[in-house]
């Protein structure tokens, strides 16, 4: 079983920036894509980014250009660059990690999920 840790948010005004961290468990981390969702009150949770085992990226549209999404596979953590934040990038942020290693853009492709962390962006 692999746990996910997510670490990093906060409170930030509009155009600053936060690092959020996922640390998870197991020996098997270097094989799986690993992924980043975000859900803010009242929606669904949505895609933001994700890393496969070779390192291909893949954004949402919505963060491409101030998100950067990368992984040190040594200390088992993938990591959310956020940059020029808005408002409405406010939501829990998921780590989550999908044993099929490409690239996944659908809650359904990953297989574990970390307990998220709260990302605040005032106006």
């Amino acid at each position: 079983q692999v746990q996910l840790v997510e670490s990093g948010g906060g409170l930030v005004q509009t155009g600053g920036s936060l690092r959020l961290s996922c640390v998870a468990s197991g020996r098997t981390f270097s094989s799986y894509a690993m992924g980043w969702f975000r859900q803010a009150p009242g929606k669904e949770r949505e895609f933001v980014a994700t890393i496969t085992w070779r390192r291909t990226t893949y954004y949402a549209d919505s963060v491409k250009g101030r998100f950067t999404i990368s992984r040190d596979n040594a200390k088992n953590t993938v990591y959310l660059q956020m940059n020029s934040l808005k408002p409405e990038d406010t939501a829990v942020y998921y780590c989550a990690g999908a044993r099929t290693g490409g690239i996944s853009v659908v809650t359904p492709a990953y297989d574990y999920w970390g307990q998220g962390t709260q990302v605040t962006v005032s106006s």
